[in-house]
């Protein structure tokens, strides 16, 4: 697991360093939040993401940022796919923390 984060992280600085790094969806929603503005930290978050979720994911998982309810509603959902996406961020969110210093 650590060399798979390692290799993750220094993909994402290789890419930052040659200019092609494009912010994902879940740095741009982390920077247009209320909480957000750390480029840093939200771009390391996003790194996360690319470790732990699918683009679809991500997508869906950055409408939180804007929507609460939205994370909420899928939380409590009885939805066998909302559950096993519950998963999935739960993982992405444990990870952040992990790698992030959260």
């Amino acid at each position: 697991m650590k060399s798979y984060l390692f290799a993750a992280a220094v993909a994402a600085s290789f890419a930052v360093f040659s200019g092609v790094a494009e912010a994902g969806p879940i740095e741009k929603a982390c920077m247009a939040s209320d909480r957000g503005g750390n480029r840093s930290l939200c771009g390391c978050i996003q790194q996360a993401a690319d470790m732990t979720l699918s683009g679809g994911d991500q997508r869906r998982a950055a409408k939180f940022f804007k929507d609460p309810e939205a994370a909420h509603a899928t939380w409590v959902s009885q939805s066998s796919s909302d559950d096993a996406f519950w998963e999935r961020y739960k993982s992405f969110g444990q990870t952040a923390e992990a790698y992030c210093g959260g």
